[in-house]
């Protein structure tokens, strides 16, 4: 990358972009909502199990004005998520206060295990037991989603609940190749303890983006 190009992605003015699409959000509380993506290139938090690994690599993913990718995000919605990947990595200041011009909102999905940045109207924290989040995200989160891999994700998902405000929404949501097995046990779990809530990934069962 050149230095030129460097220096503004470091200032947040460039991103690397993956890719950018206009869908229904499937996951968590806003699920079944329109709203426009925009995946963002790079993460080193590392689930075995993530599947948009091609995200984790920012260098094969093209440096991108924001000015470019804010002006095509609020064409098309009200409601922006900015995804990845994981965003963190990268300064959200400069491409969240264009979006916030533009009138529209802004949501995250992040593991929060970088300083946080941006101006959110949403944040989804989904913890990792890799790399876990810095201290400040947990007291701004707005929803607390916790992949379901295995019966220990129950003692991590409690774990990590005891850290978020209490106006954070909480979600118990199965990993995909894994949702035979882990459904029927989350499902138990919600049904035993209600300040829980299922998340399913809809947009996989409805086959859209």
């Amino acid at each position: 990358m050149e230095s030129k190009v460097k220096e503004l992605v470091d200032q947040g003015k460039m991103l690397p972009l993956m890719e950018e699409f206009y869908t229904i959000q499937g996951e968590g509380y806003h699920k079944g909502t329109a709203a426009y993506f925009i995946r963002i290139g790079g993460c080193d938090v590392g689930c075995h199990w993530c599947d948009v690994k091609e995200s984790w690599n920012p260098a094969i993913h093209p440096p991108t004005a924001i000015d470019s990718i804010a002006e095509s995000a609020a064409t098309y919605s009200k409601t922006i998520v900015i995804t990845g990947g994981e965003p963190l990595m990268w300064d959200m200041d400069p491409l969240t206060q264009l979006l916030k011009s533009k009138g529209v909102d802004t949501h995250i999905e992040t593991s929060g295990a970088y300083t946080l940045s941006g101006t959110w109207d949403w944040i989804c924290l989904s913890p990792k037991k890799m790399k876990l989040p810095t201290p400040e995200v947990y007291k701004v989160a707005d929803e607390l989603k916790v992949i379901i891999f295995n019966k220990d994700d129950f003692r991590f998902a409690e774990e990590q609940a005891a850290k978020v405000s209490p106006n954070c929404k909480l979600y118990l949501q199965p990993e995909w190749s894994k949702r035979d097995k882990m459904i029927p046990q989350i499902v138990d779990y919600v049904m035993k303890d209600p300040k829980w809530v299922v998340s399913l990934q809809t947009h996989k069962y409805l086959n859209i983006p």
